[in-house]
């Protein structure tokens, strides 16, 4: 290949040393910078599938490990690129297997990512935002002040490390029936996905892409508090699973609980989801309702739930409230809780309740929350 002497990296995260990362690179934008770095027109695609599928399919974090590519190319990768991955600031196991990682990309930027390994399933619940500006009054990390949005590196390396420190990678992930550990991704850690809609779209277009981690978009579920603007594209131009986080069914109450309310009611959110494209009863629209002792738990809301989803194909998550230092709210009661999908599932609608899963470090939902504050732009560097 030929070398082109005055090289500009593309805008795209520092790697370790200076280095530039790939990941995070769509894959014509990795043609692009393969192209700038010098790789000739007739080997771009060739170059393009090998190194994807080494960063994607088998996880390599070195260039070293490329074995189907030259020994001098893998050289002169190395001086320019890295394949590094965010530091792993902590790493916490719960007590029923729930995994939870700190993740760390530059100076004031921690971002938590958590796998949830169930018997059918293991689902990893991706961050998009260090912090948020939502301000959800039951959601701990509505506490933490938006630092900034997540790049696509910065999203697709969740899934990186997870599968790393689960070695899910092909040649030492599979078990004897060929299944993975990570089967399921939802968009439901720190932030709002739908205000940080460019960069989620180019991490679940990697993410979904059959060369390298193969996710279907039946497998990917991305959840929004309800930037109904925002929604039509997401099922237009990323087109996965919806979940909606609903948590009340009359305004007055959904104001004091998810304040975005107040910007687009319930009425506004709920003819987007009628609209939803590729909407049909395969892909079902999910409503995340959290059960709040003496808030949101009557059955007579259970009833006018059951009103608000007519003519959407959808099922609800009835989730246990999750407490975290200084909540203001309680769990409802289990039994109010139980009677509450029995109102729902007499009217058709399914309606798990979730098993609250990690609590004991602080990795359910509603839980996450970093460290991270604003730092001076000269201090990221």
């Amino acid at each position: 290949m030929d070398q082109i002497l005055e090289y500009e990296p593309p805008l795209n995260h520092d790697g370790e040393g200076g280095l530039v990362s790939l990941l995070g690179l769509t894959k014509a934008q990795l043609t692009e910078e393969l192209s700038r770095f010098g790789v000739e027109q007739k080997a771009l695609r060739m170059r393009t599938a090998q190194l994807w599928q080494w960063m994607y399919h088998r996880g390599a974090a070195d260039f070293t490990d490329m074995t189907t590519i030259s020994k001098d190319m893998r050289r002169e990768l190395s001086a320019v690129y890295s394949l590094a991955r965010p530091e792993i600031v902590s790493r916490q196991i719960s007590e029923d297997g729930t995994r939870k990682w700190l993740l760390r990309s530059a100076p004031g930027i921690e971002y938590e990512t958590v796998y949830i390994p169930e018997e059918s399933r293991g689902t990893l619940c991706v961050s998009s935002q260090v912090g948020c500006t939502l301000n959800c009054t039951f959601c701990h990390t509505g506490t933490q002040k938006l630092v900034r949005n997540l790049t696509p590196y910065e999203i697709v390396a969740q899934l990186l490390i997870a599968r790393d420190e689960l070695e899910d990678w092909p040649e030492i992930g599979v078990g004897a029936d060929g299944t993975r550990a990570i089967t399921n991704i939802v968009m439901m850690g720190m932030g709002e996905p739908l205000y940080n809609f460019d960069n989620v779209k180019t991490a679940l277009e990697i993410i979904s892409d059959g060369d390298g981690f193969a996710l279907s978009k039946r497998r990917i579920t991305l959840s929004t508090a309800g930037v109904v603007p925002m929604i039509p594209k997401c099922g237009e131009e990323i087109g996965v699973l919806l979940a909606i986080s609903l948590h009340a069914v009359r305004d007055e109450t959904r104001d004091k609980l998810v304040p975005l309310n107040k910007k687009y009611p319930i009425a506004e959110l709920m003819e987007a989801c009628r609209n939803y494209p590729g909407l049909r009863n395969a892909n079902r629209i999910t409503f995340e309702y959290v059960m709040l002792k003496g808030v949101n738990d009557s059955l007579a809301e259970a009833k006018e739930l059951v009103q608000l989803l007519k003519g959407i194909p959808a099922k609800v998550n009835l989730i246990p409230f999750n407490p975290w230092p200084g909540a203001q709210y309680e769990c409802s009661d289990w039994e109010q809780i139980e009677a509450f999908a029995e109102v729902l599932m007499k009217a058709g609608y399914a309606s798990p309740i979730r098993t609250p899963r990690g609590r004991d470090i602080l990795a359910a939902c509603g839980q996450l929350k970093s460290a991270s504050e604003k730092v001076r732009a000269s201090a990221r560097r």
